[in-house]
């Protein structure tokens, strides 16, 4: 017949008095009192007929039997926590992580995420919405949307949007004040996002050199500038990509539609060993897909 066991409670104050070497911090991690951890502890030793711990003033020190004890104990708890974990695990839908800039989470992953969840049902996707480099392991994030020129050591990069910066306005201040070619951009109000140098390079490639670039409210993302030109208040130079809906919607005119091309592009990255996970899979088949469809809207 197998011997009883001690009571849970006193095998857990036991084992965090040993990990901290402390009742005070033990008493801490579990919300109870130094008295309450202390009498747990007596009670153990009483019923297994053994001192664990050598008591001196302010200071506590396993015995060789307590240490003993102690190392059994820490993996058995550990055993304890992972079984748990792994059970919990089973129990919840698999994840997805997305991390990915504020402007384009706005206007473009997140109008498409419900296409995504119909197309793959079953998967709780996290938007990690950030300017941020990512760190994959770090952070938990399985896959990234970033632009730049695609390069990043040690992660695969596969290019989703080119990148195109074309002017946009509101239809109602389109018909107020019409722009017939870019030069009539002196009669307007010029927004900005951080990147304020982005319409003095515009209006040069197009032949404007006129027309002062410097004037007009600067916004902290380009998503800012989206919404001011969507309400009247001015034009806006943002990337094609960010606004292919709203154009095709009529809620913005482009008036010169042949944006100026660059080497950035929007991208999709992620770790090597990322696609054995069949979300990360099902997501990059989808954006791709998606990525090649609003190319050609």
């Amino acid at each position: 017949m197998a011997a009883p066991l001690p009571s849970l409670a006193a095998l857990r104050a036991f084992e965090a008095a040993a990990r901290n070497l402390s009742v005070t911090l033990a008493a801490r991690e579990l919300n109870v009192t130094p008295g309450a951890v202390s009498l747990q502890v007596r009670e153990l030793e009483n019923a297994l007929g053994v001192r664990l711990f050598e008591r001196r003033p302010r200071q506590l020190f396993l015995t060789d039997e307590g240490n003993a004890y102690f190392a059994t104990l820490r993996r058995a708890f550990r055993m304890i926590r992972e079984a748990t974990e792994d059970l919990a695990m089973r129990n919840r839908p698999p994840s997805l992580t997305i991390s990915c800039t504020p402007t384009f989470a706005a206007q473009w992953l997140v109008p498409r995420l419900n296409d995504f969840e119909k197309s793959v049902p079953g998967i709780d996707v996290r938007l990690n919405a950030s300017n941020r480099l990512t760190n994959f392991e770090r952070d938990g994030v399985d896959v990234a949307i970033r632009h730049g020129f695609g390069r990043y050591e040690g992660l695969v990069s596969e290019r989703l949007l080119d990148d195109e910066f074309v002017p946009v306005l509101s239809p109602a201040l389109m018909r107020s004040r019409p722009l017939a070619e870019p030069a009539d951009l002196r009669d307007h109000v010029l927004l900005h996002d951080v990147q304020r140098q982005d319409w003095r390079l515009w209006l040069d490639a197009v032949g404007a050199n006129e027309v002062v670039s410097s004037g007009g409210p600067v916004f902290v993302n380009s998503n800012g500038a989206i919404e001011a030109a969507k309400a009247g208040d001015g034009v806006a130079l943002v990337r094609l990509s960010l606004v292919a809906r709203e154009l095709r919607d009529g809620v913005l005119i482009a008036p010169f539609p042949n944006g100026i091309a660059t080497d950035l592009a929007y991208h999709l990255v992620y770790p090597p060993a990322a696609l054995d996970r069949p979300t990360v899979a099902s997501f990059r088949t989808w954006i791709l897909d998606e990525a090649r469809t609003n190319r050609a809207i």
